[in-house]
């Protein structure tokens, strides 16, 4: 792993129990945990944030004035850098933590605003409200499988969409979103597409097709909707289910070998998003074309 995250070496030691993990290629990490009657202290090198996945309503924060609660399904906490905080943990919690630098976050804002924010610090949250947070780490969070290599694009996007978030309105950098109009030129456009089909057996990221176009991750994913109607995660699933019905219809590539052409490394996973899209399972559809 490329960065140890303080937080997470802590809750290893504790009751928590780690149900998934992983890093993204740019060191953020990700972590689904559940725990139970559990007293934690924690003080990070890092920021964190931690969403509120089910439960909680027994978790406690110790303050000044005793220990306090608040939590909940889709409450969350942003516990930045440097800052010390003990919990009671007395019932049943199901979250998940996004762990990220300082540096991390000056690369997300000098990517959208092209300028580097000199100092940068983010508030303290706890047992916070925000439908934006929410609606992004339910969509794209908890509707896939991390270790899925097909899935990096997907959550590397919610990631850089979750930092940016933060960056807007949870730190002393209030800078407005700069606006995005028009789409890629047909030149750039086309070089990207073509990179795309070249690539559907490798786990693309956001940072990679963005530098095929010399743009900003930001920038990019809004000129690639622009251009094509879709989220960048969203046209390259698509051409990964494309070629894959191609494949299963007019050769005789065994599955095994499909899944890995199109970007999957299992063959359950492949077969679930290719019923999801199709109605069929490559076998049935493979069948059915006979």
């Amino acid at each position: 792993m490329s960065h140890a995250y303080d937080t997470f070496e802590t809750l290893c030691q504790q009751n928590a129990v780690l149900r998934e993990t992983v890093s993204l290629n740019s060191g953020i990490q990700l972590a689904a945990w559940y725990n139970k009657h559990d007293t934690i202290t924690v003080k990070s090198n890092h920021h964190t944030l931690s969403l509120y996945v089910a439960d909680g309503y027994e978790s406690y924060q110790k303050t000044p004035g005793g220990w306090k609660n608040g939590g909940g399904p889709d409450r969350f906490c942003l516990m930045p850098k440097e800052s010390e905080s003990t919990w009671d943990i007395r019932d049943d919690l199901s979250f998940v933590h996004l762990y990220c630098t300082d540096e991390h976050l000056r690369d997300v804002g000098e990517k959208i605003w092209d300028k580097r924010p000199l100092s940068l610090t983010l508030d303290e949250r706890i047992f916070g409200s925000d439908p934006k947070i929410t609606a992004l780490y339910r969509q794209f969070l908890l509707g896939c499988d991390w270790q899925q290599h097909a899935n990096q694009l997907t959550l590397s996007t919610a990631s850089t969409l979750l930092l940016t978030h933060l960056l807007q309105n949870y730190s002393n950098v209030q800078w407005k979103l700069p606006v995005v109009t028009g789409g890629l030129s047909p030149f750039v456009l086309r070089n990207v597409l073509a990179f795309i089909e070249e690539n559907l057996g490798q786990p693309l990221t956001l940072a990679e097709l963005a530098a095929q176009a010399a743009l900003s991750e930001y920038h990019f994913a809004r000129m690639f909707r622009q251009s094509t109607g879709l989220a960048p995660h969203q046209y390259v699933m698509q051409r990964r289910m494309d070629k894959a019905k191609a494949l299963v219809q007019h050769t005789t590539t065994p599955l095994t070998d499909i899944a890995l052409a199109c970007g999957f490394n299992s063959a359950s996973h492949f077969s679930n998003r290719f019923r999801s899209a199709t109605g069929m399972t490559p076998t049935q559809l493979r069948a059915a074309s006979a």
